[in-house]
């Protein structure tokens, strides 16, 4: 279960490290909901400004599936990439393949006026190629909970849905401003995040994710380094001695029966903060929802402010 909401988050998170210096964005911190829409996508192509451009819409991105069906505008959606799980209702929509290489005879099959990438060097020749073939495309890529925000604007102006994307962005940021005011005071224990085991990759502090741990009211002992998500040895995390490791249900169990993982003292002490990865796996529109369920399991004596927070509304009616 941990594995598969995994297939998420990591096949992405390990494009945006090695696509780094390869797209124009600037690094971006949660900011909140206002955001500028520039005239250009992440690959640099013009973003289409006319919502006749979306009559047929191919998302390979996943957070733009999720984004699109929220506002509702999944009516445009003529396929998505075989990573795309949320909402349920997604399985409606042909699956063409990959989100990263993918096929681009698939897709074109699917008869698209708009193709949603996400802007990683490994999706550049899949741009070229359905621009040669007079596709428009968005790339954009999201490791921070600004870019979150940016690609909810792009999207509303894209598909004409400008007033519920904005109120969807805006919800979101509203349960996250207020999952910050509840965890400012208290104190801020020490975390590690493991994203995979082999190798071995730890979240760094140019994930959405490092973001949503300091709003949650903990410190990502790796937030000095810039990559989302570093590879990292087992020495180094318990030379960092982190107070709690943050897991899935069953994979501090794994580590518990691994040897190798009691060099570091939460390990060995079963200090484990669990997380559910279906909510927190994937930069979108749950991320107030993560927040609020990553505070919870931080700072239990805030339960019913939390609660409260989680009301918030993270979605339209």
């Amino acid at each position: 279960m941990a594995h598969r909401a995994l297939v998420v988050l990591v096949p992405f998170i390990g494009a945006a490290a090695c696509s780094r210096a390869d797209t124009r964005a600037a690094d971006m911190r949660d900011t909140g909901s206002v955001v500028a829409v520039a005239d250009t996508d992440d690959f640099g192509a013009p973003l289409p400004t006319d919502a006749r451009f979306a009559a047929r819409v191919v998302s390979l991105n996943p957070a733009a599936t999720e984004a699109i069906f929220t506002f509702g505008a999944d009516s445009l959606l003529v396929g998505r990439s075989r990573w795309d799980e949320f909402p349920k209702a997604v399985s409606r929509i042909a699956a063409l393949g990959d989100g990263i290489r993918p096929n681009i005879e698939a897709v074109l099959a699917a008869r698209p006026t708009l193709v949603v990438l996400y802007a990683t060097a490994e999706n550049r020749a899949a741009a070229e190629a359905l621009a040669r073939a007079g596709v428009r495309t968005i790339a954009l890529r999201v490791d921070h909970i600004a870019q979150f925000h940016r690609l909810l604007a792009v999207l509303g102006r894209a598909l004409g849905a400008e007033a519920n994307a904005r109120v969807v962005s805006d919800s979101v940021q509203a349960t996250l401003d207020r999952v910050r005011a509840l965890t400012a005071s208290r104190p801020r224990p020490r975390v590690v995040w493991p994203a995979w085991e082999s190798p071995l990759l730890v979240i760094g502090g140019g994930s959405y994710i490092d973001e949503l741990l300091t709003i949650a009211g903990a410190e990502n002992v790796f937030h000095d380094m810039d990559a989302p998500s570093p590879p990292v040895s087992i020495e180094e995390i318990a030379k960092r001695d982190p107070d709690h490791v943050i897991t899935g249900a069953a994979r501090g169990a794994k580590l518990s029966a691994n040897l190798s993982w009691h060099a570091i003292r939460a390990v060995r002490e079963q200090r484990f903060i669990v997380q559910d990865p279906s909510v927190t796996g994937r930069p979108s529109v749950v991320l107030g929802m993560a927040a609020v369920q990553l505070a919870r399991a931080l700072h239990p004596e805030l339960g019913d402010a939390l609660v409260a927070a989680a009301l918030v509304r993270d979605s339209l009616p």
